[in-house]
């Protein structure tokens, strides 16, 4: 019996409760003979070879001292021991105070909170160690590759090709470039969860698939990031080409209405409270839509495709840093990719396979894998953005590409959809053998396939090398490029072999190991992914110059609070850990590192991109310095800065500031001039907000007795507040009394009838009770919170409440009067 006459590897003892007819209807090609029945044994050693492979590459991380750098310790972890700290305390942090002086963690789809797996790993380990969080966003690549072993048992391949798939998923391309970016890994994981109870729901219509279907494409949803929302659209696109490939569409939808119905309202009820609330963020956020020309800066160029043949072409691996590749610095056309963005390598014999076994020889062409090509080509074509003339309409007339700022996240699908690819064609040469155009296809065609892959290999070689010369890194390249082909050609040789003398099983599992071999090499802990752990020392194990810096801030600001003061920080200038570690060291930061800001926030005041250059960190008009007003009504009185004051860049203000603490990398002055955090005002002055911010133009008030009010919020007070007769008299007395992150008291007393104001930022979802009665709560003083109050002695209670009815309806509300507009 030849090796295509029976099942693959398995024995009449060792068979599965998958029949073999249905794994043959799941593979759904003329090659359902070659169907390979998996056993519980190959499950278990397809998964403990993957396993083995992730902890193997964890154990370089550790081996070396090294963590996942740049947005994963600068942004999610801090993130995290936020919500961690949060958690022990028993709240769930729906705000965040010690980020842009407070920011709605509950709406920013990189908190975490929504993450059921770092929502119980930070109830377990609160302050887990930077190592730690990375072990678990390892352990999530590991959940996404026994999905894609699943996915790849389901179609029959062999183990030794689903390990492949798996080996792929889990750190092939930018699985492993952009490890940095947690909230997409999270996305990107989950997404073979979600098809495989996808395809189970399609081919058993019960509404307990449905159900498990929804959840798990919700989890995968919840991220809420670019990479999610592609896979949703492959998820839906999978139920259409069913449907499409099935004899009768429409029946074919109807028969399994009931499962998609429990599928759509299991996600929406997940998914609905998140979403909007993010919604509403965006529309409140300095970036409620992204521009066409924005995006279109943040598309793969076709010469980084060359990455998937020589992963080190452009200086990718290079631990000085030397990247010469596309990018800001390299582009005459505005591009905003870098290293890790562009880089695409899986290993040289799943890119051998595909060129010569898939497209060459024909075989991506197969049906029984049509749908993963189809989306490979999808992916590619939004990848490439703007070197595309498809990108353009997309981008004008398909839903929610406008909010999302890099078609480069698309190489996500592509990962994924050449991790699947390469099974299927290794899959096939164990089965088959070498492909044979030209006894199978007409020779015309088969000449074009094999013109179409020696020349997409030449163009693609020929424009690394190019554009490596024009930048003068020609000698380089031409190394990486001969190292990249004899590798190519070794694999192409022991595909021979193997087929030549009947050793095509052993041949795959040679290249297998090979593979996993290279990727460990290549994509784990490189320089692409890994940085000495020392580099974010503040938030672990603080050096000693910053345990000192942080000791005499922390002294004074515990002298400050004793009298019932609330001040605010600014740290600029120190390096990447420093600009969100005051989440970790409980500090209300006036600046910090996140793309999502409140757009008031974000003109009045100029925080930047992020606070480790201080180039970046803006002074406009209504914040021209230190000393101004607003700076005051923010209680900014601290600074903490990467270099003396004399020495920061020329368009920095430079105040008279006492410094608390001198060393040779952190100065920490103190400012001296915050207003308080709560004061009564018993006169009210009108305001357009908008127009003071876009005209650099706040209004003079007196900041003890005197408040600004918007416009738009005048009608909710008595209007006997705006009389001028009413600045001067007696001054009130407004007491904080306690202070959470989610819930404020203040104490108010007051011989006239005023106005409370909070310099806490004015936001949607924040709720006002005077003496337990709810209360209007209106912007004032531009950025901040003000509750009318009557004469007297009252408790007023500042509560957010985002998941109120009340809250999630003005979402909606603000999102449809967007859409109509």
């Amino acid at each position: 019996m030849s090796i295509s006459d029976r099942p693959l590897g398995v024995s009449g003892a060792e068979e599965s409760p998958l029949a073999l007819g249905e794994a043959r209807r799941a593979l759904a090609g003329p090659d359902a003979a070659h169907a390979h029945i998996w056993t519980r044994r190959d499950a278990l050693t397809a998964f403990g070879a993957i396993a083995l492979f992730m902890a193997l590459a964890a154990g370089l991380w550790i081996a070396n001292g090294a963590v996942v750098p740049w947005d994963s310790k600068n942004h999610f972890y801090p993130m995290f021991r936020f919500l961690g700290e949060a958690l022990r305390h028993g709240e769930v942090p729906l705000w965040n105070p010690y980020h842009f002086a407070g920011h709605p963690s509950v709406a920013d789809p990189q908190s975490l909170i929504f993450t059921p797996t770092f929502f119980l790993f930070a109830l377990l380990r609160p302050a887990a160690t930077m190592q730690e969080f990375d072990l678990l966003v390892l352990a999530h690549l590991l959940m996404g590759g026994a999905g894609v072993l699943a996915l790849c048992a389901r179609r029959g391949f062999i183990p030794c090709a689903a390990v492949l798939a798996g080996l792929i998923f889990m750190l092939g391309g930018v699985a492993a470039s952009r490890l940095q970016h947690t909230g997409m890994i999270i996305s990107y994981s989950f997404f073979p969860l979600a098809l495989l109870t996808l395809e189970i729901m399609l081919e058993r219509p019960r509404l307990l698939y449905g159900v498990g279907f929804g959840i798990l494409a919700s989890l995968m949803a919840l991220g809420r990031d670019q990479v999610a929302y592609l896979f949703c659209l492959v998820l839906i696109a999978r139920v259409l080409y069913a449907a499409a490939v099935s004899r009768r569409p429409l029946d074919y939808l109807l028969g399994r209405w009931p499962a998609l119905l429990a599928a759509a309202a299991t996600g929406a009820a997940i998914l609905i409270a998140p979403v909007l609330l993010t919604l509403q963020f965006l529309a409140t956020s300095n970036r409620p839509g992204i521009a066409f020309g924005v995006a279109a800066a943040g598309s793969l160029a076709p010469v980084n495709l060359v990455t998937l043949l020589a992963p080190d072409i452009f200086g990718s691996l290079d631990k000085s840093y030397e990247y010469w590749g596309p990018g800001y610095d390299t582009m005459a056309a505005p591009d905003w990719t870098d290293r890790a963005i562009d880089y695409l390598f899986i290993g040289a014999a799943p890119v051998v396979l595909g060129f010569w076994h898939g497209l060459a020889g024909g075989r991506i062409f197969a049906k029984e894998m049509r749908f993963v090509h189809y989306m490979l080509a999808a992916a590619l074509i939004y990848t490439l953005g703007r070197w595309t003339p498809l990108f353009a309409p997309i981008y004008d007339f398909f839903p929610g590409v406008s909010l999302y700022r890099r078609p480069a996240d698309a190489a996500f699908l592509l990962n994924a959809g050449f991790a699947l690819s390469a099974a299927y064609l290794l899959h096939r040469y164990v089965a088959d053998g070498a492909p044979r155009p030209f006894q199978k296809m007409p020779r015309a065609l088969a000449h074009g396939l094999a013109a179409a892959a020696v020349g997409v290999t030449l163009a693609l070689v020929i424009g690394g090398l190019g554009f490596s010369f024009a930048h003068g890194h020609g000698k380089e390249a031409l190394v990486a490029v001969a190292a990249a082909l004899a590798t190519a050609g070794a694999v192409a040789a022991t595909l021979v072999i193997g087929d030549r003398f009947d050793k095509r099983g052993i041949v795959a599992i040679l290249l297998v190991a090979a593979t996993a071999g290279e990727l460990l090499w290549r994509n784990a802990a490189d320089p692409l992914n890994a940085e000495p752990a020392t580099r974010y020392s503040i938030l672990n194990e603080a050096s000693p110059q910053e345990r000192g810096a942080i000791a005499a801030l922390r002294k004074d600001i515990a002298e400050r609070a004793a009298k019932g003061e609330r001040p605010r920080v600014e740290i600029l200038g120190l390096p990447g850990g420093w600009q969100n570690a005051s989440m970790i060291l409980g500090l209300e930061d006036t600046l910090g590192y996140n793309p999502l800001r409140i757009a008031d926030y974000e003109r009045a005041v100029g925080p930047g991109d992020n606070a480790v250059d201080p180039n970046l960190r803006h002074y406009p008009g209504t914040f021209r310095g230190y000393r101004c007003k607003l700076a005051r009504l923010l209680g900014l009185d601290y600074l903490v800065l990467g270099r003396p004051l004399a020495r920061m860049p020329r368009h920095m203000p430079r105040p008279n500031a006492l410094p608390i603490f001198v060393s040779d990398q952190i100065y920490v002055y103190k400012l001296g001039r915050a207003a308080p955090r709560a004061y009564f005002a018993t006169r009210v002055m009108g305001v357009d907000s908008d127009a003071a911010i876009a005209e650099d133009d706040i209004p003079d008030f007196d900041g003890t007795r005197e408040a600004l009010v918007d416009q738009a919020d005048l009608p909710r007070l008595d209007p006997a507040l705006a009389d001028p007769a009413l600045a001067g008299g007696p001054e009130a007395k407004a007491t904080i009394v306690a202070y959470e992150s989610e819930r404020i008291l203040v104490d108010v007393e007051s011989d006239r009838d005023g106005l409370l104001v909070l310099h806490d930022l004015y936001y949607p979802g924040w709720q006002a009770l005077v003496d337990g009665a709810p209360a209007p709560i209106v912007k004032a003083n531009i950025l901040f919170r003000g509750v009318p109050t009557t004469k007297g002695r009252h408790r007023i209670e500042f509560l957010f409440r985002p998941f109120s009815l009340a809250n999630l309806a003005s979402a909606a509300s603000t999102l449809l009067d967007h859409r109509e507009e």
